[in-house]
């Protein structure tokens, strides 16, 4: 069972979330920010049993996200523990910023559960890939490099680059549908084919994609 750490200073989201990845099969801990994920951190340290994996908040009280990725980083061993940063900033600068910070990804409030758990999914296995691999922290996270490989050959089509735009921007497929007033299905046809081509695996490292390559 993959542990994961939650960081968030909404209680009432930290208990539904939290309820919500315990009944998807994952073990639960919680802190309310990131001075007290520190905290956490280390109390599982003495126990054996570090998370796997940590979501976390971006702005908190005390020691908000991007400080607690930077103490996490200087940890012996946390060097590339899988981050997700949760915010209600959705802006592509705040998205370069999350990633640029030190997480692996960014996922904008309000998000579907389910997308959150598909982002966990798909760290977690490139998380024991790099073990598996004895890759090490080159083959997790090569700093001054890529994080994703980019692909400058990729063609869109006209409506493809337009949600594109908008999944950069942080917008839900529901959210893209009613702008472009087309059917959620239709959205999300076009951002499986983007994925596709670009043989990505998730709408935060298409958004890296669509920036790094110049489509955007």
């Amino acid at each position: 069972m993959k542990h994961l750490l939650l960081i968030d200073d909404d209680t009432r989201f930290l208990l539904l979330m939290g309820d919500f990845l315990e009944e998807r099969g994952y073990q639960l801990s919680r802190a309310a920010n990131g001075k007290q994920g520190i905290e956490v951190l280390g109390r599982l340290a003495r126990e054996s049993r570090p998370p796997d994996l940590i979501v976390c908040d971006v702005m908190m009280p005390q020691m908000d996200g991007y400080e607690f990725v930077r103490t996490l980083r200087a940890l012996p061993g946390r060097e590339a523990l899988p981050v997700i940063f949760l915010s209600a900033k959705g802006e592509v600068p705040d998205r370069i910023r999350g990633l640029k910070e030190g997480g692996d990804a960014y996922l904008v409030k309000p998000f579907e559960p389910d997308e959150l758990v598909a982002l966990t999914e798909a760290l977690l296995r490139r998380s024991e890939h790099v073990k598996t691999s004895g890759s090490g922290l080159d083959g997790w996270r090569n700093l001054g490099e890529p994080a994703i490989a980019i692909q400058f050959d990729v063609d869109l089509t006209a409506t493809e680059g337009k949600v594109l735009r908008y999944v950069a921007r942080g917008l839900s497929n529901k959210e893209i549908a009613k702008e472009m007033g087309v059917s959620q299905r239709t959205v999300e046809s076009h951002v499986s084919n983007m994925l596709q081509k670009t043989t990505l695996t998730n709408r935060t490292e298409l958004t890296r994609w669509a920036i790094e390559s110049g489509h955007i």
